[in-house]
């Protein structure tokens, strides 16, 4: 192999591990059986969405991992290998992935890697399920108002109870 092919390769698995170690989140699939059609849509809800999709050789993803630290890996890098990385939204890839492989059984998740930490399939399909960055907010945020609105309510009781004794 030539010098020039070896630099663009550890190119290549320097800009993965970056990538990596960057993502938020990162879902490993097996995409191989999809329609142009599939793969097109597919393509289309994860830019949308802000993920950047790649199929990437087995060999630069087993050494791109181990260069970020992500030991456990190897076993998802077999056959043909597609890559979701995530920078924003950790659940994004994962709710994306796994409800287009409820329509299209050619694509199976793999594993993947979410806050530095490899995960199995059964987490990123757990992962999946969850709600989106802005459900989670607005259950977060209801939770904080709860304490608030009962005091208020609590307030309101006493005030309609003490004008009912001054009537």
């Amino acid at each position: 192999m030539s010098e020039a092919i070896i630099a663009k390769k550890a190119a290549l698995v320097e800009e993965v591990s970056a990538k990596f170690e960057a993502a938020t989140s990162v879902v490993i699939v097996d995409s191989r059986g999809l329609t142009v059609e599939q793969d097109t849509v597919l393509r289309r809800q994860l830019r949308e969405a802000g993920v950047e999709f790649k199929v990437i050789k087995n060999s630069i993803l087993s050494r791109a991992a181990i260069k970020a630290g992500l030991e456990g890996l190897d076993e998802v890098f077999t056959g043909p290998t597609a890559v979701a990385f995530s920078n924003d939204d950790a659940v994004a890839p994962a709710r994306i992935l796994n409800d287009f492989a409820k329509d299209a059984e050619a694509l199976e998740i793999k594993g993947g890697v979410v806050e530095g930490k490899v995960s199995t399939k059964e987490e990123i399909v757990a992962l999946a399920k969850l709600p989106n960055k802005e459900g989670m907010l607005s259950m977060l945020l209801s939770v904080l108002q709860a304490p608030i609105r009962n005091v208020a309510y609590a307030i309101n009781a006493v005030a309609e109870a003490s004008e009912g004794q001054a009537a």
